[in-house]
């Protein structure tokens, strides 16, 4: 019998974390749908060199449930992320990248019971440090810790795909 290598499976899923922030991006700012965009990454896009690593260990299955979870679910995950944004901000006015990255991760802590919510926020904060210099990653740490208690609090967490 086999094991898998804990940071094999690590590697990908971080991957499939890039890919799926990129992905959701890609949908936004294209206007794609759901299935088309899985599909073009799934059969072209895993197994290439990104500009912030190469996605060819990223795991698919998990790369789909993120993505698909998060269109499923958007309109929970994006009041959700609404209900923690300090006074006067607009789910609109974060930067297109970062909404993809914390609408990940809000999937992930909402759905994904099996993943430690430290890895969660760790993972998408390190993404977001990737694309940017600035205050975002600080921003999207407090934003996902400060939704991660609340959620945790209110025992919301549940497991799915």
């Amino acid at each position: 019998m086999s094991r898998t290598n804990p940071q094999v499976q690590s590697d990908a899923r971080r991957g499939a974390r890039l890919a799926a922030v990129q992905a959701l991006y890609q949908m936004e700012m294209s206007g794609g749908g759901v299935t088309s965009t899985v599909l073009e990454y799934l059969n072209f896009r895993l197994g290439e060199d990104s500009e912030v690593g190469p996605l060819e260990t990223a795991d698919a299955d998990f790369f789909r449930c993120v993505v698909e979870g998060v269109v499923a679910e958007q309109a929970l995950i994006d009041a959700s992320i609404k209900e923690r944004l300090a006074e006067g901000w607009r789910l609109e006015r974060i930067d297109s990248i970062v909404r993809a990255a914390v609408r990940a991760a809000t999937y992930e802590l909402l759905r994904r019971v099996d993943v430690p919510v430290a890895v969660v926020i760790d993972e998408y904060v390190g993404i977001v440090n990737a694309f940017f210099d600035g205050p975002e990653s600080g921003f999207t740490n407090g934003l996902l810790d400060r939704l991660a208690r609340e959620l945790n609090a209110n025992d919301l967490r549940q497991l799915a795909c």
